[in-house]
């Protein structure tokens, strides 16, 4: 299955890869700003595959090598290493490299390897090219084989060190009640957290799950690693199942900052001006998901809009409106008594008339015109 992940640029990889490049570059300008003194900054790949995904495409390396050759402070500073357990896709990445317009203006060529993780010589062959040097790890598996928490622990262990990491929650959540994977899940949740997730309710939503999941990696991560967390989820091209999630770590605020204002702007919607840190397809390509997925809170001021200057009971409201939106009746309600309560409509029977907290189908609603 890995052998085909590169053969087509997937919505989903180009905007992973924009959030990696454009932290890499406000990350390295940071760093170099902060101190005029610093010679060197690395940037390491380890599951960095081909440079190109078969429709052409660039993937992140070829990006952040651009970056890098564009910005001189950058260019005269760079160590750059990637590495691919796949002899073929290191192989074509190195040419890829060299066809790179501006390559040879790095001071430092970049250095690719071909290693499997978990390998005694990964820590000499790679960590040892950047170390105490300020770096930015990327650790993007196709599945989870070779992320362990002692791969993101000693990639922050410096000064001005970040790393991002790819986490396949689809694959992961299926297997962390498997036996035979158990040492993998061990080294990526450590035994007390994983043993807490494999005793979760029986009866938890797919949201709940995700939650839990989430929050034992990342207060694993706070624990051992940086204390700064900030993951950024991935839906399924169709927007109706989570697939999996960048997550960001960082021992330093101000990095934090830096990729929450990157990942809020890569989202694909926001509610009430709140970003979702999420990237859904469904949301840009085919709006009737989107509408399927949007929150109560925004009804209000769909209605308010939508028939600004009308009169109309609740019932013609929700026939007229309902179709193609998740919302059902009582929401309504619930909605037009939040909007009568703070005076935005006016209602033909006055609460005081009705029932307590009700909200009647025959109750004639007047919105005010549009300002």
């Amino acid at each position: 299955m890995k052998d085909n992940f590169f053969e087509e640029s997937r919505e989903q990889s180009q905007v992973k890869a924009r959030i990696v490049e454009k932290y890499f570059w406000a990350w390295a300008n940071v760093i170099i700003g902060r101190n005029t003194n610093i010679n060197l900054i690395g940037y390491v790949d380890f599951f960095s595959g081909p440079g190109r995904y078969g429709t052409g495409t660039k993937s992140t390396p070829l990006l952040v090598l651009e970056k890098a050759i564009k910005d001189e402070k950058i260019r005269d500073r760079l160590v750059s290493i990637f590495n691919d357990a796949n002899p073929d896709y290191a192989k074509n990445l190195e040419e890829a490299i060299s066809l790179t317009s501006g390559i040879d203006t790095l001071k430092y060529y970049p250095i690719v390897r071909n290693l499997e993780l978990g390998e005694e010589e990964v820590s000499v062959k790679i960590f040892d090219h950047v170390k105490r040097i300020p770096t930015l790890f990327f650790v993007d598996p196709w599945g989870y084989k070779g992320l362990t928490l002692k791969l993101i622990i000693t990639a922050l262990q410096n000064w001005g060190c970040d790393c991002i990491f790819f986490f396949n929650y689809s694959r992961i959540i299926m297997s962390i009640n498997n036996p035979s994977v158990e040492e993998l899940m061990v080294s990526l949740f450590g035994k007390e957290r994983l043993a807490y997730l494999r005793n979760l309710p029986t009866n938890l939503t797919s949201t709940e799950k995700e939650l839990f999941v989430i929050e034992q990696i990342s207060q694993e991560l706070k624990d051992k690693a940086g204390n700064y967390i900030l993951p950024f989820r991935f839906k399924s091209d169709s927007g109706r199942r989570l697939t999996h999630h960048l997550i960001f770590v960082s021992k330093h605020i101000r990095g934090y900052e830096i990729m929450k204002k990157i990942m809020a702007n890569e989202s694909t919607e926001s509610d009430q001006g709140v970003p979702s840190f999420e990237y859904n397809p469904a949301n840009l390509r085919q709006p009737f998901l989107f509408q399927l997925t949007r929150p109560l809170d925004d009804l209000a001021e769909m209605l308010l809009t939508e028939y600004a200057g009308r009169t109309m009971t609740m019932k013609q409201i929700f026939d007229d409106h309902n179709v193609g939106k998740p919302f059902i009746s009582k929401n309504y309600k619930y909605i037009l008594k939040r909007l009568e309560t703070a005076g935005r409509i006016q209602a033909d029977e006055p609460a005081d008339k009705r029932p307590k907290d009700t909200f009647g189908d025959t109750v004639k609603v007047t919105f005010p015109p549009k300002e």
